[in-house]
Formats: C-alpha cells, sequence, structure tokens
C-alpha cells in the first residue's frame, strides 16, 4: 500500500507517527490508479503451480483475491496491521483457499516456505526494510519468487511540501517527527544488491505512472488516503483543518489544473522481482 502495509499506495506497518485508522473507501477512491502498479509487478513473477502464496501488507484484499484466481491451487494469505483494512478483506476470503491474517510484517513469518512472495507499496512504512526483504527471500525454495514495489516519489511535490509544512515554525512542536523522509525508500540498485546477495536471480526497475485526475483538488484526495493520513492523526479538528488548507493551496501550485480541467499526477514506483533458482 502507498500506504497501509499494504495494497495499492495502503500496510501498512509502522508509520513514521502515531497511527490513524486505514480507510478502505477512501484508499479505494483512486483503485484503478493504484492497481496497476500491481498489475505490472505481477507480470514479471512466472510462477506456474505455486503452493503457497503470501501477500505482505494486503490492505482491503482485492489485490490480494486476485492472486488466488491467478493461481486457483495455491493457498493465498493476506497479512495487514490494520484492523479496519482485515476488516474488508474478510469479505473476499475463501475458506481454505484465501484468508487474511492480522501481523507486524517486521516480525510475521509463515509456518514453512512460501512459493510467492507479494508486497505491494508497504515497505516504505519501515524503516531499514532492506533487512526485512533480505529476511522474505530466505523464505523461498527453489523456484519461489519475490516481488516488491515500493512509490519512488518521497522527493516529489506531494511529500517535500508536507514535510516542508511539518518542519515549519507553524507546525515543528507537533508534527517535525511525522514528515515524510525523502530517504524512505532505497534507489533500485540497493534492492538489486539485497535480492543477489540473497542468492537471488533479480529483475529490478523503476515507472514513472502520469496519473491523469479530475475533480477538485484531486492530489490533495489521493494523499489525504496515504501520506498525509499519519500527519493528520497527531492534530485535533481545527489544526487538522488548518494544515489541510495550507497543503491543498501548495498542491494546487505544484500540480495545476489543466486547460481540459484535469490535473497530472507524476507517480515513479520502483519494483524489485527475485527468483531462487531451481
Amino acid at each position: 500500500m502507498d500506504g497501509t502495509q499494504a495494497p495499492a499506495d495502503s500496510t501498512p506497518g509502522p508509520s513514521p507517527a502515531r497511527s490513524a485508522a486505514w480507510d478502505p473507501a477512501r484508499y479505494l477512491r483512486f483503485a484503478g490508479e493504484r492497481a496497476r502498479p500491481f498489475a505490472d509487478l505481477m507480470s514479471r513473477i512466472d510462477a506456474e503451480l505455486p503452493r503457497a502464496v503470501v501477500d505482505l501488507g494486503c490492505g482491503e484484499g482485492a489485490l490480494t483475491a486476485s492472486l488466488a484466481r491467478r493461481w486457483p491451487d495455491a493457498r493465498v494469505t493476506g497479512v495487514d496491521s490494520s484492523a479496519t483494512m482485515l476488516a474488508a478483506a474478510a469479505t473476499h476470503a475463501v475458506p481454505g483457499r484465501l484468508d487474511f491474517v492480522a501481523g507486524d510484517l517486521r516480525d510475521w513469518a509463515p509456518d514453512g516456505p512460501v512459493d510467492v512472495v507479494v508486497s505491494n507499496a508497504v515497505l516504505h512504512w519501515v524503516p531499514g526494510h532492506e533487512e526485512m526483504l533480505s529476511r522474505w527471500a530466505g523464505w523461498l525454495p527453489p523456484g519461489g519468487w519475490v516481488a516488491v514495489q515500493v512509490p519512488g516519489n518521497f522527493r516529489a511535490p506531494t511529500h517535500a511540501l508536507l514535510a516542508g509544512l511539518c518542519q515549519s515554525p507553524r507546525w515543528a512542536a507537533a508534527l517535525a517527527d511525522a514528515a515524510p523522509r525523502p530517504d524512505a525508500v532505497a534507489e533500485p540498485a540497493a534492492y538489486l544488491d539485497v535480492l543477489t546477495s540473497a542468492g537471488l536471480t533479480a529483475d529490478v526497475w523503476e515507472t514513472t505512472y502520469l496519473h491523469v485526475l479530475t475533480g477538485p483538488d484531486p492530489v490533495l484526495a489521493w494523499v489525504r488516503g496515504t501520506v498525509l493520513r499519519p500527519v493528520l492523526a497527531l492534530l485535533d479538528e481545527d489544526d487538522a483543518a488548518e494544515l489541510t488548507a495550507s497543503f491543498g493551496a501548495a498542491l494546487r501550485g505544484a500540480y495545476p489544473v489543466r486547460a481540459d480541467g484535469t490535473t497530472l499526477l507524476p507517480f515513479r514506483r520502483i519494483f524489485a522481482v527475485g527468483t531462487r533458482s531451481s
């Protein structure tokens, strides 16, 4: 999740600030845009008949359910730390085939080998996650796959403007520690090194999507479901409204409405897939 231990941009695991409940409906407002990187990630996995598949940071479960449809003979498990996301995911559960469990990705472990390990838009919530990715690679039997995707836009205006507000004199006392970190994810070469050091054959790449958004303040609506969520959790209602208004104005300047009424949101994402030789 771009944001939860989870999906499309959701979860999460630990966030930089006191956790706020994830809102599946808000997160799914841009479900199509958030699902596309997941589809691109899955297209690079060449597992034919996996028996055990795990989605780490499964969010509200719709994308995890697609894994069960792709591999109908596999036992698919979605793991997430958000109770609200897991409640939504439960509607996708299929007894004996697709289940969802609560767990913190920093210490959750499967009962045995896992043929396919997936984590979509989650690792950026976990500082030092390269070590965790290496541990996941250790779960793979010969022929196993691990595939992860992380947002690579932490220096984009969506994050840099919010960080600047959090660190400004007006908000620093309450929000400095919650400011988005520009180094929340590594560069692609670092993920390549993690996977190859774990004995895997690696495929690592990056893509910048140009999302065409509509409606009032669409970029603000996008970040409300992800990076803005833990920041607002630290404020009372009046302060949250004040900060949101300032942030929204800054975003309108950085992402202006085009002549046709749409707004472009460039979104860089980093992908890493590894397989253990059979």
